[in-house]
């Protein structure tokens, strides 16, 4: 594989920043994984941090050194990590359990295939055009699919998350096969929130990914101004026969069997890296709810 890869994240206007974002590869396959954890919950950095770090020591395991299933495996991983941070919560007695959104690209075989939970978007752009975009899970999104009205509905408001104690609703699509300059973004809200579908096309279609990213990261925040969210993207170029000095080229032709890279930071959390079977899970959940009954009676 050869791709080119850039990616920047900016707290903005927050106090702090809860997206994560980062990619793993081995000789014959990659994985990039954005996840943007969610406010008025508590930890969402925590949240959106165990959602990268599941899906990249799973992707270890499985890519040997391509991954056999991959749509089976984008759907095992989104639910680890789901159940890993429900664990987390209910090992902390929290009354309220971290929440993120996730959207993940595995490129192997010279297709790419991606999985995707809320609002944080993949964007693929083929010569010039939008090729395809991710469809939030969100109320205005399906709204709107339904040719319904939608100036009355909050953009930020989500039907679906990761961490939630509801199993989560995601879309696997894949594979496509993919072409050399084909560019593929991964970005959360804070950047589609201020820019539009065009702009992001517009910047990633005349320049290289090293060049567009932070231009479009700096779009966002001045377009939000001082109440920016926070914005982090991560965009990569297929098959770039000359990769710029502002972007990391990438070629994985030297890379022996069994090696394997990551720019996602390994978990300092390894007693919780155990498969868990649905009883634990339900277990888990129970006692969170159980806990949210009890807080709110007390203050009845």
């Amino acid at each position: 594989m050869k791709f080119s890869v850039f990616q920047v994240s900016r707290r903005g206007g927050r106090e702090k920043n809860e997206d994560r974002m980062g990619y793993s590869y081995t000789r014959e396959s990659g994985l990039f994984v954005l996840a943007d954890g969610m406010g008025g919950h508590p930890e969402g950095e925590v949240a959106s941090q165990l959602a990268l770090q599941t899906l990249s020591a799973q992707f270890q395991k499985a890519a040997a050194p391509t991954v056999k299933d991959v749509n089976a495996f984008l759907t095992s991983v989104l639910l680890a990590a789901h159940h890993r941070i429900i664990r987390y919560a209910g090992e902390k007695g929290m009354l309220d359990t971290p929440r993120t959104t996730l959207v993940a690209v595995l490129l192997q075989d010279g297709t790419a295939s991606w999985i995707h939970c809320g609002d944080s978007r993949l964007y693929l752009v083929r010569d010039g055009e939008l090729l395809t975009r991710t469809r939030d899970h969100s109320y205005m999104e399906q709204h709107a699919s339904g040719g319904l009205r939608t100036e009355n509905i909050n953009r930020n408001v989500l039907f679906t998350c990761l961490g939630s104690p509801t199993k989560p609703v995601f879309d696997v699509v894949g594979p496509v096969m993919l072409q050399q300059g084909d560019k593929v973004l991964l970005c959360s809200d804070g950047l589609w929130g201020s820019v539009s579908d065009g702009d992001i096309v517009r910047e990633l279609s005349r320049q290289p990914v090293g060049a567009a990213v932070p231009e479009l990261a700096e779009m966002a925040l001045k377009k939000a101004g001082s109440k920016s969210d926070n914005v982090t993207v991560i965009a990569l170029e297929w098959e770039t026969p000359d990769a710029q000095e502002s972007t990391r080229g990438i070629s994985t032709d030297s890379i022996s069997d069994g090696v394997f890279a990551s720019t996602i930071q390994a978990s300092a959390l390894d007693a919780m890296m155990e498969d868990l079977d649905d009883a634990a899970i339900e277990r888990s959940i129970a006692e969170i709810n159980e806990a949210i009954r009890r807080s709110a009676a007390r203050k009845l």
